[in-house]
């Protein structure tokens, strides 16, 4: 058995990079665009509204979370 240790430690800022910053806008760009493209079957097993989904999809780029920011 292997044993898992989680710490709550806060994870470390990394410098700005505009590259860094570029790709992560093309990934959150393509993660929206592959969501609004699931079918009502897949939203729901994946546990969203079709109008949640389309909420998500049609956010701006910069519109993300805190801890996804560097």
């Amino acid at each position: 058995m292997t044993a898992v240790t989680c710490t709550n430690a806060p994870i470390a800022k990394r410098s700005f990079s505009p590259l860094t910053w570029v790709a992560n806008m093309l990934e959150t760009r393509r993660e929206r665009q592959a969501l609004a493209e699931l079918d009502a079957y897949r939203l729901e097993d994946i546990g969203l509204t079709e109008a949640e989904a389309h909420r998500e999809a049609t956010r701006p780029l910069w519109d993300v979370p805190a801890h996804w920011q560097y």
